[in-house]
């Protein structure tokens, strides 16, 4: 099994889309050039949806625009129907990226579709991604719970993920959107999933709402599951699931596997510095456990 673990940094786009406080384009920018310097190898820019909704994210085509583009770094946007999908290829995006969710009413709150109403939406968007050779990853929320449903089944969760990898997804990132997952739940959702796919298309993304995100990452391990979706000083929550806390840490995830011995090709303190600058900027505490650590035992 692959020691190395790819982390998908997702702070300048799921993190920054639920944060209070918006950013400038050009502060924005200064937090990916700063991810960039970290060793990352994918980050997700921005979302091309409508400012009126999201305005967090407004310009996210501009802004991809203005990063540095001979780079083996694979910079993303969320597209969520084919308008967006035409302003990321404006701007020579390669890779795009598609949502839906395992619960029929998260699916309606956030997008105001149903499931397979959604892959409707999705078909336009993979047809010109195939003719443009541009990547697809999918998204799917609520992996375990829905904070209107309650708890979804494995089952449910699979048959979505199989979906999106068999219209074209290269990989799907399932999603603890409120936090609530523990590791034996997570593991009946691995093991449903794996029942139809390969590890290696499989990515996890977890919330730390109730601290179990690590505890599930190393769960998702245990599965052969090698990708993770992570956020630079926890940015993010989620607007459609109260009390939902930001995305794991790139912080304590780079300490879970750096001392599992895994290789994640991060420099630690590039990935600190970023860590440090976007809470400055943002002026809020950072929730990162490993970050707090480092910095008072630099400062001891």
């Amino acid at each position: 099994m692959s020691k190395f673990v790819k982390i998908v940094e997702v702070g300048p786009r799921d993190g920054l889309q639920n944060e209070k406080q918006p950013l400038t384009i050009g502060q924005r920018c200064n937090l990916i050039l700063d991810l960039m310097k970290t060793g990352l190898r994918s980050i997700e820019v921005g979302s091309c949806v409508s400012a009126k909704w999201v305005p967090q994210m407004a310009h996210s085509d501009e802004l991809y625009a203005m990063l540095p583009q001979n780079t083996d770094i694979s910079f993303s946007l969320l597209t969520p129907n084919i308008k967006g999908f035409e302003a990321a290829k404006a701007v020579n995006c390669q890779e795009v990226a598609v949502f839906t969710a395992a619960s029929e009413s998260f699916t309606h709150k956030n997008i105001n579709c149903s499931i397979a109403e959604s892959f409707d939406k999705f078909a336009d968007i993979f047809q010109a991604a195939k003719s443009s050779n541009i990547r697809v990853r999918g998204y799917v929320s609520c992996m375990v719970d829905c904070p209107y449903e309650g708890a979804i089944d494995p089952r449910q969760v699979a048959q979505v993920v199989k979906k999106l990898y068999e219209m074209g997804c290269y990989e799907v990132s399932l999603g603890d959107t409120i936090g609530t997952a523990t590791p034996d739940r997570v593991k009946k959702v691995w093991q449903a999933c794996l029942a139809e796919l390969d590890a290696s298309v499989l990515a996890g993304h977890f919330h730390n709402t109730y601290g179990m995100a690590i505890a599930n990452i190393y769960e998702s391990l245990q599965h052969g599951i090698r990708v993770f979706d992570s956020s630079i000083a926890g940015l993010g929550g989620c607007p459609y699931a109260k009390g939902a806390s930001g995305n794991v840490s790139t912080e304590d995830l780079y300490y879970l596997l750096s001392h599992m011995g895994f290789e994640t090709g991060l420099n630690l303190e590039a990935l600190m510095q970023a860590s440090q600058n976007i809470s400055q900027v943002l002026q809020r505490d950072n929730p990162s456990h490993y970050a707090n650590a480092y910095w008072q035992t630099r400062c001891a």
